[in-house]
C-alpha cells in the first residue's frame, strides 16, 4: 500500500512541481503549496488526464480560461 501512495501522489509531486527543489520552508508556506498541488493532482485526474505533467500543459496554454473550465467556475 505505501509505493501505491508513493507513485500516485509523491512521486508525481517531486517530478512535475520540484517539490525537492522548492525554496519554500517557513511558516505555514509549505502547507498552503503542498494544498495547492494536491488540488491541482486531483483536479486533473478528475478530469480524466493520467498524465499530470501533459495535463498541466495543456491547462496552461490559455491560462486565463482553461483552469477555470478545469473546476467548473466558468
Amino acid at each position: 500500500m505505501q509505493w501505491v501512495i508513493e507513485n500516485r501522489l509523491h512521486f508525481v509531486r517531486d517530478t512535475t512541481f520540484a517539490v525537492d527543489a522548492s525554496k519554500i520552508r517557513t511558516g505555514h508556506r509549505p502547507d498552503n503549496m503542498a494544498t495547492l498541488r494536491s488540488f491541482a493532482i486531483n483536479a486533473l485526474r478528475a478530469a480524466g488526464h493520467t498524465n499530470i505533467a501533459a495535463g498541466l500543459r495543456e491547462m496552461s496554454y490559455d491560462g486565463f480560461r482553461r483552469p477555470l473550465d478545469l473546476i467548473n467556475l466558468n
